[in-house]
């Protein structure tokens, strides 16, 4: 059993993802070093973390994401006792190593200085539904090969040292930015308009099912249907976003190292935004998530 990286997430009504995550880490640093909070103790979600350390919660929704990041940040912080970092994020959210590099992930993170957090560049994977037609049934980049840059997700999920994380993983309480070349966040929750249509019904049902309002349950606003927007327009004003197809990407870490700086409550990260533009993911990426 290694020591060198554990994962770990939260999941409740989403088996698509979840079968990847548990495939993508577990197969990188061993199941038995994965962790699934299994919120509402659903049976899909033992089946397919098996193997893996599975803590069962309650299902409930008020001051939802106010207790998960509240978890999260005890149990991270009792797992970097045994291990060099620990990552944590939802679970549509996998940190990747570009291949390039010639390292795995566990083989980076061997690599990696101790007793510091890594912050990847976010890319969020857009399902681009005039010419990528087929539906994902394996791995999601190849099928799936276009993202926008992300300071949204680029969050400092990779844990190394003392640093509470704020509700969403977007801050640290921690004064430095590292931001490894080689190192991404590929963040799917737009890979599939059919899974994304599927994955907001089961949020609306869930909270509808509560009985709480928007601020009684501290998530976000698409998860009640009066704020969640047209699905298929979503996805179709992707399309009209110009492609680039070279794949530098040294100037937006640039940038977040330009506009780093504490932003209250001992919190520090980046300004935050979206690009226009999307990317080709290079061919060296397909199949690994």
């Amino acid at each position: 059993m290694q020591d060198i990286a554990a994962a770990l997430t939260m999941v409740r009504d989403d088996d698509f993802f979840l079968e990847r995550w548990v495939a993508y880490y577990g197969d990188r640093l061993g199941r038995e070093n994965c962790t699934i909070i299994n919120h509402g103790n659903q049976d899909a979600v033992n089946r397919i973390g098996a193997g893996c350390n599975i803590i069962a919660i309650p299902d409930k929704s008020e001051k939802f994401d106010q207790r998960r990041w509240r978890l999260f940040n005890g149990i991270q912080s009792g797992l970097r006792g045994y291990y060099k970092y620990v990552i944590v994020g939802d679970v549509d959210e996998y940190v990747v190593v570009d291949p390039a590099l010639g390292l795995d992930l566990l083989d980076f993170l061997a690599k990696a200085p101790r007793r510091k957090i890594l912050t990847p560049l976010g890319l969020e994977v857009l399902h681009r539904i005039n010419e990528e037609t087929e539906p994902i049934t394996g791995p999601i980049l190849g099928p799936r090969r276009y993202a926008r840059v992300s300071y949204h997700y680029s969050k400092p999920c990779v844990l190394g040292a003392p640093g509470e994380v704020s509700r969403g993983g977007h801050f640290a309480k921690y004064d430095q930015l590292h931001t490894p070349e080689a190192l991404y966040l590929f963040h799917m929750k737009y890979c599939d308009v059919a899974q994304y249509t599927g994955l907001m019904d089961r949020r609306n049902a869930s909270v509808g099912k509560s009985g709480l309002q928007k601020g009684e349950t501290g998530i976000g606003g698409h998860w009640f249907p009066e704020e969640r927007g047209d699905d298929r327009a979503l996805f179709e004003g992707f399309v009209s976003r110009p492609i680039v197809r070279g794949f530098e990407m040294s100037q937006y870490r640039a940038k977040m190292h330009e506009t780093f700086a504490e932003r209250g409550h001992g919190l520090w990260h980046f300004q935050r935004g979206t690009y226009a533009l999307s990317h080709e993911v290079p061919e060296r990426f397909f199949g690994l998530v």
